[in-house]
């Protein structure tokens, strides 16, 4: 068994040179995956938003922005400006003016736990394919 010398090797370093040489090629393949995850999510969020609120401008309003950096990708699904607020009170519920609150209608939550899930898994199949 070797024995590794702390003061000689750097693991922080060793990983940071590897993702300079490699990690091109893998925001590739991490950027398409959540390319198709992202447009999916979308989707299935028209889908059950029409479903519990009906085919209006808020159901219609989900949209996704993708943005590549340097060694980060990032994928934000949003709702369209004059119901971006909407989202958050109909998830969460609100309060009413004579007293009480709404009951919260919970419609993001299952489609964001599924495109987390999704992303992650179609993100190491494509890893798995490149080895």
């Amino acid at each position: 068994m070797a024995v590794v010398n702390s003061a000689k090797f750097n693991f922080e370093e060793v990983v940071q040179r590897m993702l300079q040489d490699y990690g091109y090629e893998v925001m590739d393949e991490v950027y398409e995956a959540l390319q198709e995850v992202s447009k999916e999510t979308v989707s299935k969020l028209k889908k059950e938003s029409a479903a519990q609120f009906g085919k209006g401008d808020y159901s219609k309003g989900w949209t996704k922005t993708l943005e590549k950096k340097r060694l980060q990708v990032y994928a934000t699904i949003h709702g369209n400006k004059p119901t971006y607020a909407l989202a958050h009170l109909l998830e969460f519920g609100h309060a009413l003016r004579q007293g009480g609150r709404t009951r919260a209608i919970t419609h993001i939550a299952p489609v964001n736990d599924w495109a987390q899930d999704e992303a992650f898994d179609r993100i190491v199949q494509k890893l798995e394919g490149r080895l």
